[in-house]
């Protein structure tokens, strides 16, 4: 399919516009670019006219109704700062199918441009007086390149209306050639006597609407040079999603990195009894931070240690509070040794404001009273005689059971970073994923799809 017409000539300012009397029907026809028309096409019987002749000599008699444009002949619309009037229009196809539609537009300093229709997409078409460079494959013009997308076309002209800057007929054709780059065409058509170009620029909605037009809303499959709604987004986001990206990664350098800000041993109560202790000053310097607890029993075996932490600012008195519990058993069974559990249990506070805390710990040990077990109401460890629910075994084994408190700063959990890209990878990969069903089905209709496949597997 192509868009392109013979070459116009140089435009000079034109004077008022000229009305002839059809000497088919009669009929009052407006010459709206005298002196540079050479023919017109009655509006009311579509008879086609020589107005280079001063007697307005008939050319083709075509006594048919007027077509319904979706522009009338005479609008004026201003479009890209230039303002315009239709004076032409083509239908055309390829012989006979996938049809289109051109009007020709008219500026008396400009020019003319074509407003070409197709399938609900409208493209703005601008002759062009030089070719461009490459002969096979990829050609450049003006510093853009085109790739080949038709070949070898025929278009024909199926219905004409209105004047234009040459002889123009029905069923006159030209072969065609069509190469595209996102949002544009270049078209170029030949026949025995001349070879022409023409450069059709994608129009959105706004700019077409001057016309008094509305684009279709979809349009599928997408056309040659339609671009990708998609694209756009497509690019903008990558930007945003980089620089989002890299803002998460620089912050978790500057404050997820772990600084351990106490480490403290303390002594469980071999009686299973509560105990608490004070670890302090802990000094928080960020603005607010993850504190990281961490509890360790190196003794513990058959048992558990409840962890209760608060963690209190001095300042003001508010407080933080977690709960843990370090668990640990193991044993033996028909299947053999087996065990649970960690000597070792973590905890976090998250977004702890900055300020000096004391972390009050209180914390009792406990064993497993194994139901397997001999029964005994007690006992003894050194001579002394303890209660044997909650305590003994691992506390009882161990010269003195020991607990170590080490608490860290943070800043960022690492799952939220996961999150945070999650958040921003999601939306990118569903609308790249449109974006390649666009081009997908664009490309498809090329007389070149697949070339690539056949060439690889050469």
């Amino acid at each position: 399919m192509s868009d392109a017409a013979p070459v116009a000539p140089r435009v000079e300012p034109s004077p008022s516009a000229t009305v002839l009397t059809c000497p088919s029907c009669g009929g009052s026809v407006k010459l709206r670019a005298a002196g540079f028309s050479v023919t017109v096409a009655c509006e009311y019987c579509g008879s086609l006219l020589d107005v280079t002749n001063p007697s307005v000599r008939l050319l083709v008699e075509d006594h048919r109704a007027r077509a319904e444009l979706a522009i009338p002949l005479g609008t004026r619309a201003t479009l890209r700062g230039s303002e315009w009037e239709v004076v032409g229009y083509l239908r055309r196809s390829e012989n006979g199918a996938y049809g289109w539609e051109e009007y020709l537009l008219f500026n008396p300093y400009r020019g003319y441009r074509w407003l070409i229709a197709n399938r609900g997409g409208w493209s703005l078409g601008e002759m062009r007086t030089d070719a461009p460079s490459g002969s096979s494959g990829s050609i450049e013009i003006d510093g853009d390149a085109y790739e080949p997308f038709f070949s070898g076309g025929s278009a024909q002209v199926d219905y004409v209306l209105g004047e234009f800057y040459w002889r123009v007929a029905k069923g006159e054709t030209v072969d065609t050639d069509d190469w595209v780059r996102p949002g544009v065409m270049l078209s170029r058509e030949k026949n025995a006597h001349e070879v022409s170009w023409t450069r059709s620029e994608w129009l959105d909605a706004r700019e077409i609407e001057a016309f008094g037009v509305t684009p279709a809303r979809r349009i599928w499959p997408p056309l040659p040079h339609q671009p990708s709604p998609h694209g756009a987004w497509l690019k903008r986001g990558w930007k945003i999603a980089l620089a989002a990206i890299t803002g998460l990664i620089v912050a978790m350098t500057v404050f997820g990195g772990s600084r351990e800000l106490a480490d403290q041993t303390l002594t469980i109560p071999r009686t299973g009894s509560e105990a608490t202790s004070t670890i302090g000053p802990i000094t928080l310097s960020r603005p607010y931070q993850k504190v990281e607890i961490r509890a360790d029993v190196p003794a513990l075996e058959n048992g558990w240690v409840d962890l209760d932490y608060r963690l209190v600012n001095r300042a003001s008195q508010q407080s933080y509070q977690a709960y843990g519990a370090a668990e640990r058993y193991s044993g033996r069974d028909s299947d053999g040794s087996w065990s649970e559990g960690s000597r070792g249990k973590d905890v976090s506070v998250a977004s702890v404001p900055a300020g000096t805390y004391d972390l009050v710990v209180e914390y009792k040990g406990n064993r497993w009273n194994d139901p397997g077990a001999r029964s005994s109401s007690t006992l003894s460890i050194t001579g002394v005689e303890l209660p044997q629910t909650g305590v003994g075994g691992w506390m009882a084994d161990a010269a003195e059971p020991q607990l170590r408190i080490r608490v860290f700063q943070g800043a960022l959990f690492f799952g939220n970073f996961i999150i945070a890209l999650l958040l921003i990878g999601v939306p990118l990969v569903w609308v790249a994923l449109r974006h390649l069903s666009f081009e997908t089905s664009r490309r498809s209709q090329s007389d070149f799809a697949g070339s690539d496949d056949d060439e690889d597997d050469d």
